[in-house]
């Protein structure tokens, strides 16, 4: 099957697509799997790497050229599941799977993204969910890679739309009944990053309740380009704490254009919690966001060999 053919028969009113089929819903399903377009690493004459949508998860964590291209994405794709899981999930159905809130998969009860109008989460018990408020819906995005992804500015391919920016296909959170912004018919078809930045040094730190097999309470992503031991770029992005995985632009500013020492990071990471609007039973993940930031940026110092003081 070709990806048109694949457009083709998603005209069908009911079908939905299926990737690795590790989270299957629909009952009417088109097979992504023999579509070759979709499948594979491929790199561009800059360096920039290009991630078929049906690239498995493994295939990412093993590859030796997107570790060292891209570490913080290599390594956040092997702390992922299991490797059963790895081994047939795929990049575009981690990116759109949809979230893990119990009331949304709970068929006894009713909420935005089941087709009803309200979040029984928001005053129910919502231990895991979001820290910082973005809208109606307060379930965090799953997606981890989309995190990863978000601090190195990737872009996805679409068919029939073209290019986007990642937090496009997000969106800002306030459509409360979609975990992303593909429209019916539409296909996510590869990710595209840019070519790596010479020195850059990249760190990826989660904190789930289990070691293995497990969504991350909180996750988060530092990359910093360091010349001597002066900042002179820096991304960082989190995810499980909010609707859509969320760029810290305060964070960003405090270490851009200071040495990298201890106080920086510290000063830096308090900022992380700027936009925290806790949820009755989810005020603990504060002080995990703050520390999780602090814990990723001393990483990126400590694999960079920077002197910390």
């Amino acid at each position: 099957m070709t990806l048109d053919e694949v457009v083709s028969a998603l005209a069908v009113p009911g079908r939905e697509l299926r990737a690795g089929g590790t989270d299957v819903r629909g009952e009417a399903l088109v097979d992504l799997r023999g579509v070759r377009e979709l499948h594979g690493v491929t790199w561009r004459d800059d360096g920039g790497g290009r991630l078929g949508a049906m690239t498995t998860i493994a295939e990412v964590a093993g590859d030796a050229q997107v570790h060292a291209a891209y570490p913080a994405l290599a390594v956040a794709a092997a702390a992922l599941a299991t490797p059963q899981v790895r081994a047939v999930a795929t990049v575009g159905g981690n990116l759109l799977q949809r979230n893990r809130c119990w009331y949304y998969r709970n068929p006894h009860f009713s909420c935005y993204q089941s087709g009803g109008d309200g979040c029984p989460a928001r005053t129910g018990v919502n231990l895991h969910l979001a820290v910082i408020d973005q809208g109606p819906c307060v379930a965090p995005h799953p997606s981890s890679l989309a995190t990863v992804l978000l601090s190195y500015d990737a872009t996805v391919s679409v068919s029939g739309r073209g290019t986007i920016g990642l937090r496009d296909l997000y969106g800002d959170g306030s459509d409360p009944t979609s975990d992303h912004t593909l429209r019916g018919g539409e296909v996510l078809v590869a990710v595209d990053l840019p070519a790596p930045v010479a020195g850059e040094r990249a760190a990826y730190r989660r904190v789930a309740a289990r070691a293995l097999a497990e969504w991350p309470l909180v996750e988060a992503v530092a990359r910093l380009g360091v010349s001597g031991t002066t900042i002179t770029s820096a991304a960082v992005a989190v995810g499980g704490v909010a609707r859509t995985p969320v760029r810290l632009a305060e964070v960003e500013g405090a270490l851009v254009g200071r040495e990298a020492t201890e106080s920086t990071f510290e000063a830096a990471a308090l900022l992380a919690s700027t936009h925290c609007a806790p949820l009755a039973q989810t005020a603990y993940k504060v002080a995990l966001l703050r520390d999780t930031v602090l814990d990723v940026l001393y990483s990126v110092a400590d694999e960079g060999s920077l002197h910390r003081r």
